[in-house]
């Protein structure tokens, strides 16, 4: 992973006062930055209907009953994962490191998933590099898909607006099955290789078989369905879970507003930190109360990027000091409807897939 170097900039005095004024804020309100009692019933609610779904899906006595609820179950922890999983990986679901700790391995681990490659990686490349070709982890390097300008321009390319609705139906799969388990070979379908330690290699295999476990061959033993029926149900829960997972983040920093900066020869962007989060993030309806109980602030991700030792549940209150600030200090805040975002996303598709050059279009709001 490339090391980058940052410039001080306008996004340097927005980001010190958006510090002091969000310390104002919960001093001022004498509460901490970490969940509250809503943030506590949230994880305790998503744990629950994890557990819930998953027994009444064990138990389940018809084929209709087994889908619906193996559905809901994939639902729930998706939902756990995006309100629980996340702010525990950044240590602000709850105030103690340990429930954190404990949370984010019992909620990721237990996906079938490994909490330290994608917890490390998560804040260590993609927080603090977003977007950078060689820096951030999450710029995939699939020769599928173009996603910057240095990535070869293929003629299959013109059609990924297209056939890229269909191969989002695998991303659940293809992070449980291929990505990490490459991984451990040290190859990577990202611009970053990572090395996995012993340990961790071993919960990696251990989850997977454990996920494996009680997700296909514990119904296939216990309920009359036959195992057709449970993998499909299986497949049919990743392919929900992909469209979901893709459709939340991937319009985020995958945008025909956001850039793709480069670095100089000495590996020095020309932009702050601060500013690099805000021409590489895309809100959407980041005031929503539904959005924000539903999907853990991911709608919010520039606040996000910028805030990470804030918990989501704080975020509708400090919207509009952030908004502020952004205008006070002339940085752009890509906020728009879901709608909007999810257009971008495919005009970025098609605009990465059918030029050699792709420049970001102007955001007006």
């Amino acid at each position: 992973m490339n090391k980058l170097k940052f410039t001080k900039d306008e996004g340097s005095e927005f980001y010190k006062e958006l510090n002091e004024r969000v310390e104002k804020y919960f001093a001022e309100k004498k509460i901490r930055k970490t969940g509250n009692k809503v943030m506590i019933f949230k994880i305790v609610l998503y744990f629950s209907l994890d557990i819930l779904f998953y027994g009444l899906m064990i138990t389940s006595t018809t084929a209709i009953g087994f889908y619906t609820f193996y559905l809901l179950m994939g639902l729930s922890v998706l939902l756990t994962a995006f309100n629980i999983s996340h702010d525990a990986a950044h240590g602000v679901a709850v105030k103690s490191k340990f429930w954190n700790k404990l949370l984010f391995s019992i909620s990721f681990n237990l996906q079938g998933n490994n909490a330290y490659v994608w917890g490390k990686n998560h804040n260590e490349s993609h927080h603090l590099y977003t977007n950078v070709e060689g820096s951030d982890i999450d710029v995939l390097n699939n020769p599928l898909f173009r996603m910057t300008e240095k990535q070869e321009l293929k003629w299959f390319h013109r059609y990924q607006y297209i056939y890229a609705s269909f191969l989002y139906l695998l991303y659940s799969i293809n992070w449980f099955f291929f990505r990490e388990t490459l991984m451990l070979f040290n190859y990577s379908s990202r611009t970053i290789k990572i090395e996995i330690p012993k340990n961790e290699v071993f919960k990696l295999v251990v989850y997977k078989l454990l996920y494996i476990g009680y997700m296909i061959v514990l119904p296939i033993y216990l309920l009359p369905f036959g195992w057709t029926t449970v993998l499909l149900a299986f497949l049919l829960n990743h392919f929900m879970v992909s469209l979901l997972f893709v459709g939340v983040l991937g319009v985020s920093h995958l945008s025909d507003y956001v850039e793709h900066p480069v670095p100089d020869k000495d590996n020095k962007l020309n932009m702050s930190w601060p500013k690099l989060q805000m021409c590489t993030s895309v809100d959407y309806d980041a005031d929503s109360t539904f959005f924000n109980w539903t999907l853990g602030g991911f709608n919010a991700h520039a606040l996000h990027h910028l805030l990470p030792n804030v918990c989501h549940v704080h975020y509708l209150e400090i919207l509009p000091i952030f908004r502020e600030l952004a205008k006070k200090h002339g940085l752009t805040y890509m906020e728009m409807p879901y709608r909007k975002s999810l257009a971008s996303h495919f005009r970025f598709l098609k605009g990465m897939g059918t030029h050699q050059i792709f420049k970001p279009i102007p955001f007006e709001r």
